[in-house]
């Protein structure tokens, strides 16, 4: 011991003698730093914002450069929430800027393109030199340049009206990301069975003189990559179509992270329960023992998941050649079926809550927000650089996750950034709603909207609180309301506590809950599993920053988490199941309340999109003995178009060939996930938070709430 106290104190006086003033260089030098990166956030000024004017756009779409309405953020700042990075790798990115469509030789990237799938042009700025779409943005990572996107990808919205065109930041994209990837799969495919189209990629992918020397490795790249999006859409394969709008953010978070916990025993496991419809196996051990020859016996990369998934489909060299129905029926083994979408949350106060997603997961306090947008990254190709290692004498990592005593720990090394995730967030504080803009939308009847405000505090101020978009210290306080009163589809919240998966390493771990401590078991719920694995990311160092730069920036990211915080801890607000020692995350099964203001700029509503307009959701769901001639949400409608209704507040729902949103098979038999029904306070059928069902709104009163609605 003393000779341990000895060396302490060498080091201290070597340290005092020596370093410390290099020290205080260092960090002087990181100070100026920060300060620069601050100024240098407002180099890219475009004053359209990188917006461009489209003409004979999709659904026959033509609108004049789009303008912005004071949202608290000057151009610089849209233009740095646009392209920083999070961390984010979908795929390398010379091969992304010369990877053609697959029936033509137009660029995948082309604005026409990327308008088709509702992503939102832009022409080349500072910051955007190649003009990709809103979100889509170039990271590095290890050396080499991926695109990847950021947060306004999926919180970057556009209203339309008689062809002048909004921009909302923070709002609900209108983006179809299935369809997207669907088509970069088989541009991916296309670019290596088409010759002469693979020939026109490599020589564009060279000309760049950027990542890649020669052909061979512009191939041997395509390859990787097609299969690892091939795996991708595979694995998140649904039967509920998403359509615009949506997207099933959390299943696809939980498969990527199963995806890369499961180990091998784990999943060979998994695969022999995968049965036939009469109850009979689908893969032999044998099989089961080819498939996954040369897989990893603990992390299991992409490249290995991406040949298991083809050798179950290949009939070569005594593969299963499973047909599409079987290898779904393996997958559902290993993975969830990611068939609860719901719309993009709009962002503005986001900064502000106490509770935030749908279910109310994420609590804002000190870490929450760190943690809640690592799992994000996660979620949209966070490259995840885990691997399976001896444990060294400490490890922050392995601590936070309880592998101190495992033979073999994760080190869960990533592309996530976790400065930019904070530095995100902090501007996220400053984001306002969007105020009605009546010289394009016409004017609000202040007569109406003054009858609509009573009406408010009545039917929906209990949930839905008020607050002063321009106070950047305002609270706002989620209402959480349980899935069985509130009565909308309960297929998220559902999915969200219920869906389970192979914990890998994890297995045997100890993980806290608001009522306990729970042990991870081997078949886990995968909410469990994602929580420790986004501790263990968030305390992995960050493998492009050398030591000192690493430390620095954990420091930064953790005091701006602490102090520049001021959410409270606090339990939630509502009327839901409770968490129990039984059921320990009971509370998840409901939906949150937030704050209405800018809710005209977020159709279509409900958390799953299955309502166009506000005028609708104000009306009831048709069901089994209601009359013919009264009015209802419609069961069926049209998603895509930007065009807008400022009547009934929301986007036109038909009269053009976009996406067929249907909520029901039949009637009082919904679609899981597209149901429309619930949140029906307005038509007396929903009970408010004191357990009273007011009565139902007349057609007067729904227009007088609506005009109130248009001021918030």
């Amino acid at each position: 011991m003393a000779t341990l106290f000895q060396k302490l104190f060498a080091i201290i006086v070597w340290l005092y003698k020596y370093k410390w003033r290099l020290l205080g260089s260092v960090i002087g030098l990181m100070t100026i730093s920060l300060l620069l990166g601050k100024l240098y956030q407002h180099w890219d000024d475009d004053p359209d914002r990188g917006a461009v004017a489209m003409a004979n756009g999709a659904f026959g779409e033509s609108y004049s450069t789009p303008v912005y309405l004071d949202q608290g953020w000057s151009e610089s700042e849209s233009l740095w929430f646009y392209n920083t990075t999070q961390g984010s790798g979908l795929l390398p990115y010379d091969l992304y800027l010369s990877l053609e469509e697959s029936s033509s030789q137009r660029l995948l990237r082309d604005n026409a393109n990327m308008d088709k799938y509702r992503y939102l042009p832009q022409k080349p700025t500072f910051f955007n030199p190649n003009g990709l779409a809103v979100g889509f943005v170039k990271d590095e990572y290890q050396g080499k340049d991926y695109v990847g996107f950021t947060c306004a990808a999926c919180h970057t919205s556009q209203v339309n009206f008689k062809g002048q065109a909004i921009r909302i930041d923070g709002g609900p994209a209108m983006s179809d990301i299935s369809g997207f990837f669907a088509e970069l799969e088989k541009s991916m495919m296309a670019t290596l069975t088409d010759s002469a189209k693979q020939q026109r990629f490599i020589a564009n992918v060279l000309a760049l003189e950027n990542n890649y020397k020669n052909a061979d490795q512009v191939v041997a790249d395509l390859k990787k990559w097609s299969g690892t999006i091939h795996l991708y859409n595979t694995v998140n394969h649904s039967h509920v179509k998403y359509g615009y709008a949506r997207l099933d953010a959390f299943g696809r978070i939980y498969n990527r992270v199963l995806q890369h916990m499961i180990n091998k025993e784990q999943l060979s496991n998994a695969m022999k329960l995968a049965v036939s419809p009469t109850g009979v196996r689908i893969l032999t051990d044998a099989q089961i023992t080819n498939v996954l020859a040369g897989v990893g016996e603990n992390i299991i990369v992409d490249s290995q998941f991406s040949k298991i998934i083809n050798r179950l489909a290949s009939h070569d060299q005594g593969y299963p050649g499973l047909n599409l129905r079987d290898l779904l029926r393996v997958r559902d083994q290993i993975f969830n079926e990611a068939d609860a979408p719901v719309s993009y949350p709009f962002l503005w106060d986001i900064g502000q809550s106490d509770y935030v997603q749908w279910n109310g997961l994420a609590q804002n306090y000190a870490l929450g927000p760190l943690g809640r947008n690592t799992g994000e990254v996660i979620g949209v190709f966070g490259i995840l650089d885990w691997t399976a290692e001896e444990p060294s004498h400490f490890d922050l990592s392995s601590l936070l996750t309880d592998q101190k005593n495992k033979n073999k720990v994760v080190n869960f090394k990533s592309s996530i950034d976790l400065t930019n995730l904070q530095r995100l967030e902090a501007q996220l504080q400053r984001l306002q709603s969007p105020v009605w803009p009546q010289e394009i939308l016409g004017k609000i009847d202040t007569v109406k909207a003054e009858r609509g405000q009573t009406l408010f505090a009545q039917y929906c101020q209990a949930c839905h609180v008020v607050v002063d978009r321009a106070n950047s210290k305002r609270l706002v306080v989620a209402s959480m309301i349980d899935i069985d009163i509130v009565g909308t589809d309960k297929k998220m919240a559902l999915n969200g506590v219920q869906y389970a998966g192979k914990s890998g390493n994890l297995k045997d771990t100890v993980q806290a809950t608001d009522v306990g401590n729970v042990v991870i078991r081997e078949d886990a719920p995968v909410v469990q599993i994602l929580t420790s694995a986004t501790k263990g990311v968030i305390a992995t160092p960050d493998a492009d920053k050398w030591f000192l730069r690493r430390w620095l920036d954990r420091l930064y990211t953790l005091g701006l988490s602490f102090f520049d915080n001021d959410i409270p801890n606090t339990v939630k607000s509502g009327n839901y199941k409770s968490d129990t020692t039984s059921n320990p995350y009971n509370s998840l099964l409901a939906y949150k309340g937030r704050s209405l203001n800018g809710i005209w700029a977020t159709a279509p509503y409900l958390h799953n999109g299955s309502v166009p307009t506000l005028y609708d959701l104000l009306l009831p769901k048709k069901r089994a003995g209601d009359p013919d001639d009264g009015e209802y949400r419609p069961d069926s409608f049209v998603v895509g178009a930007r065009e807008f209704d400022p009547v009934k507040v929301g986007f036109i729902s038909a009269g053009y060939d976009g996406f067929t949103y249907n909520t029901s098979i039949a009637l009082d038999r919904p679609v899981e996930g597209n149901d429309n029904a619930g949140h029906e306070y307005a038509a007396g059928k929903t009970p408010q938070l004191n357990g009273s069902v007011l009565p139902a709104l007349n057609e007067q009163q729904r227009w007088d709430l609506i005009e109130y609605l248009k001021t918030l």
